[in-house]
């Protein structure tokens, strides 16, 4: 299942989702890094670290194989990808799964670390997605 993009390496659907699970990793590891220098709303306990690590990781290989088929899903460096993480998570899975408040709940600091993180999320998985993709 590999064809030419047209501008880069040959179209590869798994090399795609490996590189973007690579990167949903790095990408986890620096939305942990980032929260420490701005701490989200706490969502809990040990569930929810482990929620993280998991939705990090398969959203980035879905990120990964989306980007291997439409290049222009990179956009903005991956900043795009992490607020849009940040829309879908905090203003939808997380409530509807009672695992966090509704968004009208949280104050604008809360808010602002929301969407920092997520970017940086973004922004990582984006870095490492691309540079694992070079070496495969």
């Amino acid at each position: 299942m590999s064809e030419t993009n047209g501008t880069g390496p040959k179209r590869s659907l798994a090399k795609g989702l490996v590189a973007g699970l690579i990167g949903g990793l790095a990408g986890t590891v620096a939305k942990s890094l980032a929260e420490r220098m701005f701490p989200p709303r706490t969502h809990g306990e040990a569930k929810a670290e482990g929620i993280h690590w998991g939705f990090g990781a398969a959203a980035g290989a879905a990120y990964g194989a989306l980007v291997e088929y439409f290049p222009a899903a990179s956009a903005k460096e991956g900043a795009s990808f992490g607020l849009a993480m940040e829309g879908l998570t905090q203003e939808g899975a997380l409530p509807a799964l009672g695992l966090a408040g509704e968004a009208e709940e949280m104050t604008a600091r809360e808010q602002a670390s929301g969407m920092t993180s997520h970017v940086v999320y973004g922004v990582a998985t984006e870095l490492v997605r691309g540079l694992v993709r070079r070496v495969l």
